[in-house]
């Protein structure tokens, strides 16, 4: 290669001796005629070489040092900028298509700038001599000004000039119908001025070092240069002093030039030809055949990392980690991935399209990109996109975003232990992982004041969870085409599309192990170890860390839910030293003793429970029904009641704070709604029509005029009230299943003699109860799984306009179908079911056909706690289970189908690739589960006070079971900011309302607390035992004469009358079978109750709500002292930077009135 480089070089300087010689001879020359030409095959010749020896590996691609005296040495060659080889070597500049031609400097000189030779001797020292005539001529002007070969001179530059404005309107036309271009942003104002004052400086020094250069510059037009080869690892000091880092790549980016991307790739067409020839498709230089795109701002930044450089640095695929988080060159983070597989379908060739132009754009608002090709895949089938956001990109959207950077560390003082703190020691966690960074003021990043902010290390000073959201931010707005007339962008779009298959940013490194250099420290290892494994139950969460791993929106979940779990410890205590009150008091109960003594409750014949089939049965066989009953039903259920309704507004008051607390802490005090959420949907742009002016933007936008919506909304309203209905028929299934059962049972166990040892606690009704809580619970699950699918296509169709329209829809949706769903049947139990029974002789029919229920003797309390347990227990068990498990079935089975080629290297992005997706309504449904939760533990707490209890144990589960899940088996999550859990606090107050009101009738209605204590102060007859009798006094006479022959039981007994639960009068009364005195006595009771408690658990809420602050005095005072202390740091800034300026000023100015003062005396010295 070198020798063909020498001949083509001698060759060439032949040609321009004897354009010399013609043009001095007054003939035309064609020299400068076919110098683009020659310079374009040197070029590529040249390319091919460097490319091949690249595609070697880096060892092999090292470039051999250039020996003195030898022609071919081209160690200078494309470099970047303005490179004068000595003083007689050309410039290396690319007048048209990025291609590099040097139109004025001579070729024989190229690239020998740190040779330096002093000798002329031989074909270098000719040529050296032939360009030192040239620099003379040209630093007089134009080559041989006034002469014919002047003319010449002028004329071919002319041609020159105007055949490159034709070529580059014609490409810029062609390509404008094809694609619509964004304009790039301008660079920063300072940033420019200080670029410009260096380059007066430099050529001020320079003027006496490089005339030629200097001349020439004045006399073209500024030209783009590219840079094709790396930096020589000598420079002479004088063509450093000459140099300037401008890539033509990068130039052209920056100006919105449409070609980069086709020049880029008709380049990288030829190096692959050329590693193809020579390697023979080797598979390890296929992997490194993608380019790697960068756009930056800044010279520094091109001097770093060598802009535009293909396959810098290049790994052996055997050698890289696994878990590298960079791209090839080991040096730029992956701050996301885009994967897409080729699709074979008609489609294939738009999406093909699409990408094109996506990516393109994402290059041109300043992202770096790198593309793995299918073939490194495990599955042969998938490419993968990364995306890096370098540092200008980072500051630029920061400052659009408003994120808060550090500018000082606090100076408030961490506040006191609390009492006894010692005591909760083992529940810390250790210091530096609770508080992995100290407490700082901050203050919005700008750009302009990077000087203010606490810059350490650029790599590291924006967390990984601001850089996603940057780029996401970046991916969300970044356009694609126009079809339809319309603008189409957003990678959501794509992704709907299946234009690219996923999205998302790259978890730290593997979970099991920490991070090796150079990767950064690995904080998903942190996570899992202190944070997801379920031996730390009973530690504290490290709440700052997930904010920044996460994101706020996910930690201020994880922060509700842990403080829901704190609240609930109390409530659980109470409600268990109420079960011990009961399960103590089980033996002093007189109402149980009665029923269990063979003397009382033995002799009490009751009436049958269904028609024909039942038969008449004592009350002793419900003795152990009625000591369960007595755990949930006795006097602390009434202080449970009014304790959990308090319980709840301290509960949604303290978590006020606790929400302000850490809105200070994350800096989220001013925060605004996330522009994500506004944004508009691409399937609301999709399927609009119309447009009109935004009274805020004033541009057009797509607009739905609301006859268009009208019938979706109709059509979700009654697909809503559909389902809500279904789940009233299925209640009603349930309930005629137990009537219908129950009568089978009955006949069975009294028939069956196997029976008779296990009827003591196996009732007729305990076993109906307990098979039509379970079959209700598959009911609901079944229901519940169909739903979810349904809401979601039904809110779909709704069109939303925003995300944030569309998430509320279906939050409505969602949450009154499941309310329904999950608390129809304890609403049945706890307020309808044996309240409309009717009596015997006299019963209501469901449908005219099954009789309805009634409660057991001692009443439907405890039915309703077998329902409450049996559904919140089994959805909770169930939820944990199908959280942990399903995702790990589902990753299990896509990296078995996934890894077919098991020699292949399993990067960090394809194992992210291979896990299951959180997607964004993954916390929706993690808030609906707490919050249908939260529904179990008060709206029916007071028939079950072991509620909170089961929901402490189970939130304590839920809290590493989706730690584990998020941490090892999900791709990490967009992070998203969010200063409060959203539109669930309203929905958490309205049922806290409601619970009042619903444990004051469960109370009143469906405990036997009121009336017994009617019994106890009206009616006890015994001042004694107060209680004695009651169980007689509660049931009413029923003569079985009055039995319609229909209902009757078959056989005959010798008894005349059977007994049954309700205060009616006897069959010798006047008014036999109407409610006597007392049953009003009762309801008035009742009533009066409901009134009572509600009023006081009201007053006390509204007191406790007035008294408790939403922000806590320490908090308001953290945020005054930070806001104080920002304004201050902000003012010292501006006014510092203000006095250097006047100072630099006030120097410049004294110079200038020195030098004036100096000409005075100079002039007075010579008059």
């Amino acid at each position: 290669m070198d020798e063909d480089q020498a001949a083509r070089q001698r060759s060439e300087e032949e040609g321009l001796e004897r354009g010399e010689e013609t043009a001095g001879e007054g003939q035309p020359s064609r020299a400068w005629d076919n110098r683009v030409e020659w310079d374009q095959q040197d070029l590529l010749m040249g390319l091919s070489g460097r490319e091949s020896r690249e595609a070697a590996g880096p060892e092999e691609a090292a470039e051999p040092e250039p020996e003195p005296g030898v022609p071919g040495g081209r160690s200078g060659e494309g470099r970047a900028g303005w490179e004068p080889a000595g003083p007689g070597g050309g410039e290396r500049a690319a007048p048209e298509g990025g291609v590099a031609a040097g139109l004025e400097g001579g070729r024989g000189g190229e690239g020998r700038g740190e040779q330096d030779q002093s000798d002329g001797e031989g074909p270098a020292g000719e040529s050296r001599s032939r360009s030192e005539a040239r620099q003379q001529a040209g630093s007089q002007g134009a080559p041989g000004s006034g002469t014919l070969r002047g003319g010449y001179w002028e004329g071919s530059r002319e041609r020159h000039r105007e055949r490159k404005v034709k070529r580059r309107a014609k490409r810029t036309k062609q390509v404008e119908s094809k694609y619509r271009l964004e304009k790039k942003p301008n660079l920063p104002q300072e940033r420019r001025q200080a670029e410009t004052q260096k380059n007066v400086v430099l050529k001020g020094e320079t003027s006496e070092a490089c005339p030629c250069w200097l001349s020439e510059q004045r006399r073209r037009p500024p030209t783009i240069q590219i840079s094709l080869s790396p930096k020589p690892r000598r420079q002479s000091q004088w063509s450093s002093l000459c140099h300037t880092s401008v890539s033509v790549i990068n130039e052209l980016a920056q100006m919105g030039d449409p070609d980069v991307l086709e020049m880029v790739q008709e380049e990288e067409r030829i190096s692959n030809r050329e590693a193809e020839y020579i390697f023979g498709m080797n598979e390890q230089s296929l992997s490194s055949r993608e380019t790697s795109f960068l756009i930056s701002e800044e010279p520094a930044s091109a001097k770093r990392y060598n802009l535009f450089l293909k396959r810098r640095l290049l790994f052996k695929k055997d050698e890289q980690s696994k878990d590298s988080i960079f791209f090839r060159d080991g040096i730029r983070q992956i701050d996301f991935v885009l994967s897409y597989v080729d699709d074979l379908k008609k489609e294939a060739d738009p999406k093909a399209e699409r990408r094109k132009e996506f990516e393109q754009n994402l290059r041109k608002t300043g992202l770096e990109l790198e593309i793995e090709d299918k073939r490194n895949s495990e599955d042969g089938k998938t490419y993968f996109v990364k995306i890096h956001a370098p540092w200008e990109v980072l500051v630029t959207y920061a400052e659009v975003l408003g994120i808060k950077m550090p500018i000082k560390e606090s100076d408030i003082p961490l506040p006191e232990n609390i009492p006894f703190s010692c005591m909760l020691e083992p529940l810390k966690l250790p210091k530096n992982v609770k508080h992995p960074h100290p407490e700082y003021f901050t203050a919005q990043f700008t750009r302009h004041r990077q000087e203010l902010f606490l810059i350490e290390d650029k790599s590291s000073f924006f967390p990984s969870s601001s850089r996603n959201r940057i780029v996401y931010y970046i991916l969300s707005r970044c356009p694609f085409g126009v079809e339809d007339g319309k603008k189409k962008f957003g990678i959501e779009r794509l992704l709907t599309s299946n234009t690219y298959s996923s999205a998302y940013p790259l978890h730290d490194g593997q979970y099991w192990k920490p991070s090796e250099p150079p990767n950064p420290v690995n904080e998903r290892y942190t996570l899992c170890q202190n944070w997801a494994r379920f031996s730390y139950f009973y530690k504290e969460q490290p709440l700052d860390l997930i904010r920044d791993y996460y994101g706020e929106k996910i930690g201020m979940y994880f922060v509700f839910l842990g403080f829901y779990t704190e609240m609930l410890s109390f409530a659980a205590v109470v409600g268990l030293a109420c079960f011990i009150y009961g399960l103590l008091s089980m033996d002093n109960n007189s109402s149980s003793t009665e029923i269990c003594d063979p003397k009382i409750g033995g002799q009490i014949i009751m009436c049958p429970l269904c028609d024909l089939v039942c038969d008449y049965w004592r009350l002793n066989t419900t003795c152990l029904a009625s000591k369960i009953s007595h755990l949930f039903d006795n006097e602390s259920t009434v202080f449970f009641a009014i304790f959990m309704g308090i319980w709840v507004t301290l509960f949604l008051e303290f978590w006020k704070q606790r929400q302000a607390r850490m809105e200070y802490e994350w800096d989220l005090v001013d925060f605004e709604e996330e522009q994500q959420q506004l944004q508009l949907r691409p399937e609301f742009e999709a399927m609009c029509k119309h447009r009109k002016i935004n009274a805020v933007t004033k541009e057009m936008e797509p607009y739905m005029p609301l006859y268009s919506r009208l019938p979706w909304y109709f059509l979700s309203g009654a697909t809503v009230t559909l389902w809500m209905a279904l789940v009233i028929a299925c209640m009603v299934a349930v309930i005629v299943y137990r009537l219908s059962v129950f009568a089978t049972f009955a006949s069975f166990m009294e028939s069956e003699a196997s029976f008779k040892h296990v009827k003591s606690f196996l009732t007729p009704q305990i076993t109906t109860s307990l098979s039509g809580s379970c079959l209700n619970f598959i009911v609901i699950l079944i229901l519940n799984f169909f739903y979810e699918k349904i809401s979601a296509w039904i809110t779909k169709m709704e069109i939303p306009r925003t995300y944030q329209e569309y998430e509320s829809s279906l939050t409505l949706k969602m949450f009154l179908f499941q309310f329904v769903n999950f608390y129809s049947s304890c609403f049945y139990v706890a307020f309808f079911k044996g309240k409309f029974v009717g009596y015997p002789g006299k019963y209501t029919y469901l449908f005219n056909v099954w009789r309805s229920e009634e409660c057991d003797p001692g009443g439907c309390l405890i039915e309703l706690t077998t329902q409450l347990t049996i559904i919140m227990t089994g959805k909770q068990i169930f939820g944990n289970i199908k959280e942990a498990i399903y995702p790990m079935v589902l990753n299990w089975w896509r990296r078995r189908k996934a890894r077919t080629n098991s020699e292949k290297l399993y990067s960090r992005w394809e194992q992210d690739h291979d896990l299951e997706t959180f997607g964004s309504l993954g916390l929706f449904y993690e808030y609906l589960e707490t919050v249908i939760q939260f529904g179990f533990v008060t709206l029916f707490v007071a028939s079950f006070p072991l509620a909170p209890l089961l929901a402490l144990l189970n939130n304590i589960i839920e809290i590493r079971v989706d730690a584990w899940k998020l941490t090892t088996q999900y791709r990490r999550p967009v992070a998203a900011k969010a200063h409060s859990i959203g539109v669930w606090q309203d929905i958490l107050y309205g049922m806290a309302v409601l619970s009042v009101a619903t444990n004051a009738f469960i109370v009143a209605f469906t405990s036997d607390i009121i009336p017994r204590l009617v019994y106890y102060y009206a009616y006890s007859k015994d001042a004694t035992a107060p209680m004695k009798g009651y169980v007689n006094d509660s049931l009413s006479t029923f003569l079985i004469a009055d039995f319609p022959n229909h209902t009757a039981p078959w056989e005959k007994r010798d008894f005349t009358t059977c007994r049954y639960r309700d205060y009616r009068y006897p069959p010798d009364h006047d008014q036999k079978y109407f409610h006597n005195m007392q049953y009003w006595h009762v309801l008035a009771a009742k009533m009066t109750f409901i009134i009572v408690m509600e009023h006081v658990v009201f007053l006390v809420k509204f007191l406790l709500a007035w008294m408790i602050p939403d922000v806590p005095k320490d908090v308001l005072e953290r945020i005054k002292r930070e806001k104080l202390m920002t304004i201050k740091i902000l003012h010292d800034f501006e006014l510092n930077k203000l006095k250097e300026n006047l100072r630099a000023n006030s120097s410049e100015l004294a110079k200038e009135v020195l030098i004036q003062e100096n000409k005075t005396q100079l002039a007075k010295s010579t008059v």
